[in-house]
């Protein structure tokens, strides 16, 4: 009786357990995969395919065609850019007109064009001199610069998690490499290792800072605001870049109705990557938008199968769920903001900037429930 009277807590403890256990599935569950979240998966996933796009047309022309013109290739999406939203920004009354805009900021547009016209252009230029490896894991320098840019411009805030959570998904690009060169994609030891491998420090320096820029404008004045000014410097910048460094490669093309249509898909997906970028950065944050595209180059090797003959390995599944880990982790609590309260900025101090336009909505749907 006694040994019976001793196996019975134990016995009773164990449904407790269970029980509790499952109430921290559940509670991971609900953090984790909300709608808010999914859709900020969803939203960052199609920026990737967006990049996919650019990189697999830019490939074939240089591997099928032997074309290399990246400025050219830029300069139109720029003037897509320029006819669309500047054109928007010249029809805009009061202080949102064009000619306003260009008396009080001109010289910071001109700084942003320049970032980023020379980030374009310094990563493409990057393979030419160095590895495939080499680009892809430099490329994600970027990401802490970002980080540091938006703790002190943005006035970011960043908890332990997301730290961690950026951590995962650098793993998951190192992953990435690592298929890479079992899968032979990384025979290329390029012309000037060094050269290329501080092209890709820099071009992902100024991406970040383009970046930053991006969200400042975006959420304290508007997505047209910045998409025109970039389309008017980005298209004045990239034209006179392209005269001056790529004039005699664009004028031995061989043009012909596939070249043609090639340079139209990669202008449409950099058109489309940059016109829905501030939606998604407004909705989440630069940062969460930089991790979740880290996707592009897996997306782009599915392509690259079928088209240019790649190896398939495990490893590329491995990667793209690593990086969807650390993707959903940096989701799942929102960044800080520090900035002082007697500022002209909307107030942020609950959620920050990160994921504030997915949290406002969902705020709205919890005060407005749907009658019954």
């Amino acid at each position: 009786m006694e040994a019976a009277s001793a196996q019975a807590p134990c016995s009773s403890e164990a449904p407790g357990l269970l029980s509790n256990f499952m109430n921290l599935l559940l509670r991971i569950k609900e953090k984790l995969f909300t709608w808010n979240i999914l859709k900020t998966i969803a939203l960052g996933q199609m920026l990737s395919l967006c990049i996919c796009g650019t990189a697999i047309t830019s490939q074939y022309l240089a591997v099928k065609y032997k074309v290399n013109a990246p400025m050219l290739q830029s300069f139109i999406n720029y003037c897509l850019l320029f006819f669309i939203y500047t054109t928007m920004l010249a029809f805009r009354p009061g202080n949102e007109n064009l000619l306003h805009i260009l008396k009080e900021k001109w010289w910071k547009y001109i700084f942003l064009g320049l970032a980023d016209v020379e980030a374009n252009y310094m990563i493409v230029k990057a393979y030419q001199f160095t590895t495939l490896t080499s680009v892809q894991l430099l490329d994600c320098f970027g990401i802490p610069v970002l980080m540091a840019l938006s703790w002190f411009v943005l006035h970011a805030r960043y908890r332990v998690i997301h730290f961690v959570a950026v951590a995962i998904c650098l793993l998951g690009v190192g992953t990435m490499v690592g298929a890479d060169i079992l899968a032979g994609r990384d025979n290329n030891s390029g012309s000037d290792v060094l050269i290329g491998d501080v092209l890709v420090l820099l071009g992902a320096s100024l991406y970040a800072i383009s970046n930053v820029c991006e969200e400042y404008i975006v959420k304290k004045l508007t997505r047209v605001e910045f998409l025109g000014m970039v389309g008017l410097f980005g298209t004045f910048i990239s034209g006179l870049q392209m005269i001056l460094i790529e004039y005699q490669d664009i004028v031995k093309i061989q043009w012909n109705w596939k070249i043609a249509l090639l340079f139209v898909a990669f202008a449409l997906c950099m058109f489309c990557l940059y016109s829905f970028m501030p939606v998604v950065i407004k909705a989440t944050s630069a940062t969460s938008v930089n991790l979740g595209i880290l996707t592009a180059d897996l997306y782009s090797l599915f392509f690259g199968l079928f088209l240019f003959g790649y190896k398939f390995s495990g490893l590329y599944i491995l990667s793209f769920s690593v990086i969807m880990v650390g993707f959903i982790l940096y989701c799942s609590t929102p960044t800080r903001n520090a900035e002082p309260s007697e500022s002209n900025v909307p107030q942020l101090t609950s959620y920050g900037f990160d994921n504030l336009g997915l949290k406002i909505e969902e705020n709205i749907q919890e005060q407005n429930p749907a009658p019954m």
